[in-house]
C-alpha cells in the first residue's frame, strides 16, 4: 500500500472522516490556547472536575430533549457555571481545601449525570455521553463548535495581556484592576469549550485535546506566544494522527486522539528542552 494511499486516502473516501478531522482542528485552535493557561496556573485539578461538572445538566437536557445538541449546550454549560460558583462558596466559606473541594464536586457531578443518564438512557447512550463519537458529529454540532471557537478567539484576544499577567504577576493584575474581568471571562470560555468538546469527545475525553497539547508545549519553549501556537500544532497532529491510526486498527477515535496526545505529552516531559528529564540529566552532568 502506498504511503499516499494510508495516510490521505481514508480523509479523501469518508465524509465523516472529514467532519471529525474539521470539529478537532476547530476544537485544537480554541481550546488549547485555554488549555496552556490553566496549565500556567496549575489548575488542572480545576479543569478535570470542570469537565465533569457538565455531565449533570448534559444529563438533565438528554432526559427533556434527548440528543439535541443546542439543548445539551445549554444544559451543560448551566452545570458547568452552577459547579463553579457551588466550589467558590465552599472555598470562601467552609475549611475545606480547595483541592478537596473539586475532588468532591469531580465525583458527585460524575456519579450523578450517570444515574440521571440511567433514568431513561441505555448504555449506548452512557458510552456516548463519555466517550463521544467523533464519527457521528453532524452539521450542527459542527456548525457550534465553529462559533464557540470564534468568539473565543475573539474574546481571548480582548483579555490576552491580563491572562498573561495574571500567570506571572497576578498582584499587579489585581492591583489594576482588570483581574475583575479577566478571571470569570476566562473561565467562562473555559466551560464553553468544553461543552462544545464534549460534542464530539464526550465528558471524560474533552479535556484532553485541550490540556495535554499545552502540557507538552510548555517543555519545548519558554516563549508564551509560541507555545500557544506549538499547543495547538500538537493538538492538530494527534488528532489527525489519532483519527488515522483509528480508522486503520478499528479501535474508538476520540480516545485515541487523546491517547495520542497523552503520548506526545508524555514524551515532552522525557524528552523536552525546558524542565524535562532529559533536561535534569544534562543539568546535573554539567
Amino acid at each position: 500500500m502506498a504511503i499516499s494511499s494510508l495516510l490521505f486516502e481514508p480523509f479523501e473516501k469518508f465524509a465523516f472522516l472529514q467532519r471529525a478531522l474539521v470539529a478537532c482542528i476547530v476544537l485544537s485552535v480554541g481550546g488549547a490556547p485555554l488549555g496552556f493557561f490553566m496549565n500556567q496556573r496549575r489548575m488542572a485539578l480545576v479543569s478535570d472536575a470542570m469537565s465533569h461538572a457538565i455531565f449533570p445538566g448534559v444529563a438533565i437536557a438528554f432526559l427533556i430533549t434527548g440528543l439535541n445538541v443546542w439543548s445539551l449546550t445549554v444544559g451543560g454549560l448551566a452545570a458547568g457555571i452552577l459547579v463553579a460558583l457551588f466550589s467558590v462558596f465552599l472555598s470562601r466559606y467552609t475549611q475545606i481545601k480547595e483541592d478537596s473541594v473539586f475532588t468532591l464536586l469531580f465525583l458527585l457531578s460524575l456519579t450523578s449525570g450517570i444515574i440521571l443518564l440511567s433514568l431513561k438512557g441505555s448504555n449506548i447512550d452512557l458510552l456516548h455521553m463519555l466517550f463521544g463519537d467523533i464519527l457521528a458529529i453532524d452539521s450542527d454540532a459542527l456548525i457550534f463548535i465553529a462559533a464557540v471557537t470564534i468568539g473565543t478567539l475573539f474574546v481571548f484576544a480582548f483579555i490576552y495581556r491580563g491572562l498573561v499577567l495574571d500567570c506571572f504577576d497576578p498582584d499587579f493584575l489585581m492591583a489594576s484592576g482588570r483581574g475583575r474581568f479577566t478571571r470569570p471571562i476566562f473561565f467562562t470560555l473555559f466551560v464553553i469549550n468544553l461543552v462544545a468538546a464534549f460534542q464530539a469527545l464526550g465528558t471524560l475525553m474533552a479535556l484532553g485535546l485541550m490540556l495535554l497539547p499545552a502540557i507538552a508545549a510548555s517543555f519545548w519553549t519558554r516563549r508564551v506566544n509560541t507555545a500557544i501556537l506549538l499547543g495547538v500544532v500538537m493538538a492538530i497532529v494527534s488528532s489527525y494522527a489519532g483519527l488515522l491510526v483509528s480508522y486503520h486498527t478499528n479501535t474508538p477515535s476520540g480516545p485515541m486522539v487523546v491517547f495520542l496526545c497523552a503520548i506526545l505529552c508524555l514524551c515532552s516531559v522525557l524528552l523536552g528542552k525546558h524542565g524535562s528529564f532529559r533536561a535534569a540529566v544534562i543539568r546535573r552532568n554539567r
